[in-house]
């Protein structure tokens, strides 16, 4: 199949499962059918799914990355010693493991298209990654606790895994135990993937989105948090801070950089 024939059989099989949406007709612009089918797997409930629509799915996926391109680690150039601080698509860089910032439901974001990390995470990994995480949860038996941590992996990301952590939501002035639990969240990913025998890890911006948690303080509290973890531990885990925005740029350059 082409790329365009996959989408398009990947919407209809998508659009066969939800009663209200059968009758739905599928775009003829190529952008369009992007949004929908988007949309369809950001609303889709965790289930089984055949093998003829995995094997489209990750084919059209992965052809989606590779027009994307991906950022190798190895063409990085560290700020410090195993830090390393760049400005991209974190869906697109090969590393051992990325972070997601969760909600704590753990099995993604539904709103359709929305913006924010959990989305893009579950979208462009797979719907297998959404099934994964809700058979945690299942076996858990409750809500994931803030600060706290849980691995699964990547699928159709150029990872190799998926470190997900629900960090504080901000409702009201920043508190003390706001700031524990934030810096609980960069330590429960560090802990974690050394457990599990991982070299590199990429934070994304915990927080600060949805969860507004101020930006500069956020960072500060992630850098710290990293520093005194590699210290403390004698860890070689090579660290890369992931921003997308240009005003997080800034801020952890600034952080990076000062003595």
């Amino acid at each position: 199949m082409t790329q365009t024939e996959r989408r398009i059989y990947l919407i209809k099989e998508l659009l066969s499962e939800q009663p209200k949406y059968r009758n739905l007709p599928v775009p003829a612009d190529a952008a369009e059918q992007k949004r929908l089918l988007r949309s369809l797997m950001n609303v889709r409930f965790p289930q089984a799914a055949s093998e003829n629509f995995l094997t489209a799915q990750d084919e059209y996926l992965r052809e989606e990355l590779a027009q994307k391109g991906v950022t190798e680690l190895s063409s990085l150039t560290p700020v410090s010693e195993g830090i390393y601080l760049w400005q991209g698509d974190i869906t697109t860089l090969r590393c051992d493991a990325i972070v997601n910032a969760a909600n704590s439901g753990m099995t993604g974001c539904y709103v359709p298209c929305h913006g924010c990390i959990d989305n893009c995470i579950h979208t462009y990994a797979g719907v297998q990654l959404r099934q994964e995480c809700a058979a945690i949860m299942q076996e858990q038996g409750r809500e994931e606790e803030t600060g706290k941590a849980k691995i699964t992996r990547a699928y159709n990301l150029p990872c190799k895994y998926v470190l997900h952590t629900v960090g504080p939501i901000i409702t009201g002035p920043l508190t003390g135990r706001d700031e524990t639990l934030l810096a609980s969240c960069y330590r429960s990913c560090l802990e974690l993937a050394e457990q599990v025998g991982i070299k590199s890890i990429a934070f994304c911006c915990i927080s600060t989105g949805e969860f507004h948690f101020p930006n500069d303080r956020a960072a500060e509290i992630a850098v710290r948090t990293v520093r005194e973890y590699r210290i403390e531990n004698n860890s070689v885990i090579k660290v890369i801070f992931n921003v997308f925005k240009d005003v997080d740029y800034e801020i952890y350059r600034n952080l990076l950089t000062a003595n």
